[in-house]
């Protein structure tokens, strides 16, 4: 039967598809890729103190991935944000944040429990959205193109059809013995998300998400930092059109290719993000050592860099100096050029030049991209499948 763009896509099929998966192409694209993300994961364990990239890279994936929506934020409002106690009036900012939260919670989730739900995806949602959403019940969900108003996508329609699909796509993805590689199976699984389009709003952050978790619960990564949403911003235009001709044309080689080479740019990348960071700490650490030994400590260059901001409730909670004290210490590395101070409403945060130098850099090129490329859902907001 002829695929209608119009009707809903009830007939989804469940995975694995029923075709030839891993080709010689696929193979040996996912050997690279498998390659580059082992060596990323390795430089994450090896790093004296890993939660140096909780908030730097993390908010990064954060920023990027909400940017697909057309949620934009700036670094220095979502750094000062993420830090200062003051109330967020930002919705894009605070949009962000929530980001952040809902994928560390998944991230602990799954290392707690070992396995990917739909409870899980739901509560990924409600993190996102700050509601109590559930699986979409309302009909008449079409994705459309918003320059022409044409039916590009119609998702599967009725609760119990939509709890059914996502039955099947978690006992697929917590299979452990089927032989495909991670990486073909996650490419598998996201389409599969997003096709199903289980939620109102928040789809395409979901399975954004689900991605990351997906390499962590396959042990493929220690931490959820790889900056997968920097590549789809980048090649956006190709993601969308590579998920419609699955759709419409079985075009699987194809998008699990953009999927593999997604995973090799991004942890290379990555991995080079982290070396410059840890370069950075390095020489700020020798610059601290050499100018002011009094106060120089290993601990102190690693809050430092944890995030972007800093402030002297970071040093006590730290154990590093008492908060008077730590105030001082701030103040001494403002006079030595490692830090500068900004006021922010009654509160006096620190802004680490350097660390924001490398962090700004991560998105200057992808920024010139249009947003969307003309196509979109019906609702503007919501991350769709196309």
């Amino acid at each position: 039967m002829k695929y209608n763009p119009s009707k809903p896509h009830n007939s989804l099929l469940a995975l694995p598809p029923n075709i030839e998966l891993e080709t010689k192409t696929i193979l040996k694209a996912s050997i690279a890729a498998n390659r580059a993300l082992a060596k990323l994961d390795g430089s994450i364990t090896q790093l004296p103190n890993p939660a140096v990239l909780i908030d730097t890279i993390g908010l990064q994936e954060a920023k990027a991935s909400s940017e697909i929506e057309n949620i934009i934020t700036t670094h220095d409002e979502l750094y000062q944000s993420a830090v200062a106690e003051r109330k967020i009036d930002n919705p894009a900012t605070k949009e962000v944040l929530f980001y952040k939260e809902a994928l560390w919670y998944a991230y602990e989730q799954v290392k707690k429990k070992g396995i990917i739900t739909t409870n899980l995806c739901i509560k990924i949602v409600q993190q996102l959205k700050q509601n109590q959403a559930g699986i979409r019940v309302v009909p008449g969900t079409q994705i459309k193109n918003d320059r022409s108003g044409e039916v590009v996508y119609t998702p599967p329609e009725g609760e119990t059809i939509i709890r059914n699909k996502l039955q099947e796509l978690e006992q697929f993805i917590n299979i452990s013995d089927d032989g495909l590689d991670p990486l073909i199976k996650m490419a598998l699984v996201h389409y599969q998300f997003e096709a199903i389009h289980p939620f109102a709003d928040g789809n395409g952050r979901t399975g954004r998400i689900l991605n990351i978790i997906y390499l962590v619960q396959q042990g493929l990564l220690s931490l959820p930092v790889i900056y997968l949403s920097r590549y789809v911003i980048e090649h956006k235009a190709e993601y969308y059109r590579r998920l419609r001709e699955v759709t419409e044309k079985e075009a699987w080689q194809e998008w699990i290719l953009y999927m593999i080479r997604a995973v090799e740019a991004t942890s290379i990348h990555t991995l080079s993000k982290i070396e410059s960071i840890s370069e950075a700490m390095i020489k700020v650490g020798k610059t601290i050592e050499r100018k002011v030994p009094k106060i120089y400590s290993k601990d102190l260059v690693e809050v430092l860099f944890q995030r972007p901001y800093c402030k002297r409730q970071f040093l006590e909670r730290a154990g590093i100096a008492k908060l008077k004290t730590a105030g001082s210490y701030l103040a001494e590395l403002e006079k030595i050029g490692v830090l500068k101070s900004i006021q922010i409403g009654k509160e006096k945060l620190y802004l680490n030049t350097e660390l924001l130098a490398i962090l700004k850099s991560e998105l200057m090129q992808a920024l010139h991209y249009p947003f969307c490329k003309g196509l979109t859902s019906a609702r503007r907001q919501t991350n769709c499948y196309l």
